[in-house]
């Protein structure tokens, strides 16, 4: 069983990313992709007047500031997304089932009705919030849909228990899929090599990082890569047996992946 989660940063081409899914299944593998949405987002942001904003948390981790509108953007854009990855692994003969973690319950979290964060040297606290983290997963409508011949693909969105739509990270979501699932593998495919010693300098490549060694690893993650690292913490935790971050801009790139390229943590042996 794998997850894969495919960044919805600027620079991926899913058009190998597809096809590499597509020979993947025809194997025989169980997969369920997850993707996120932040250059889309971003663009139709700016189009319609409301570009995005990004704040930092007392602990460093950087994140979109979410109120209504974004929220409404940000469901849009990651709609268009998950109907476009449909597409083409339909083309492909993939039997692609697209829905967001919203649907059936898939996701369900708390909304962070407030957030803090770090603007010029101060925290403060800011409201109108509409993100969340996941807390639970629906497993047996993910194993019926798997036991069916689908490929979910799911959309970076939770529901709380009110019925609300949340915005939440979407590598920490596929990381709860992933350990819901049981999967052997979660793959967080991105656009740069790994987790880099000298970011940008993609020669700085750290090929292997002990899961005992990963809390201290994150000094060195820059940006959206600490998110990554955190929800490598969280699939680990959860029973998963390993963690790749890997370049989701090379041909074949999960088969890459799994081979050996990127960044690999592996969580300790299970009897």
């Amino acid at each position: 069983m794998i997850v894969v989660k495919i960044g919805g940063a600027a620079g991926i081409d899913y058009g190998p990313l597809c096809a590499d899914l597509a020979g993947l299944v025809a194997a025989g593998e169980r997969i369920v992709l997850c993707h996120g949405g932040s250059d889309g987002a971003n663009t139709l942001g700016e189009r319609l007047d409301h570009p995005p904003r990004f704040v930092t948390s007392p602990s460093g981790h950087t994140s979109r500031l979410t109120d209504r509108t974004t929220l409404e953007i940000f469901m849009m854009a990651t709609a268009l997304l998950n109907r476009q990855l449909v597409e083409r692994l339909r083309g492909l003969g993939v039997n692609a089932l697209g829905l967001s973690g919203m649907d059936g319950g898939l996701l369900q979290g708390a909304r962070k009705a407030s957030i803090r964060i770090v603007e010029n040297g101060r925290q403060r606290i800011v409201r109108d919030d509409w993100t969340g983290t996941v807390e639970q997963v629906n497993t047996p409508l993910l194993t019926t849909l798997l036991d069916g011949g689908y490929l979910p693909i799911i959309a970076p969105l939770a529901v709380s228990a009110a019925g609300e739509p949340l915005n939440i990270d979407g590598d920490r979501g596929a990381a709860m899929v992933a350990a819901a699932l049981a999967a052997e593998t979660l793959l967080l495919l991105t656009n740069v090599p790994g987790l880099l010693r000298d970011f940008p300098d993609e020669a700085s490549l750290i090929a292997q990082i002990p899961a005992a060694a990963l809390e201290a690893t994150m000094d060195i993650a820059q940006g959206r890569m600490k998110k990554k690292l955190l929800g490598a913490g969280e699939a680990l935790s959860g029973g998963v047996r390993r963690v790749v971050i890997s370049d989701g801009r090379r041909e074949q790139p999960i088969s890459a992946a799994l081979a050996g390229a990127g960044t690999h943590i592996r969580g300790e042996a299970r009897g």
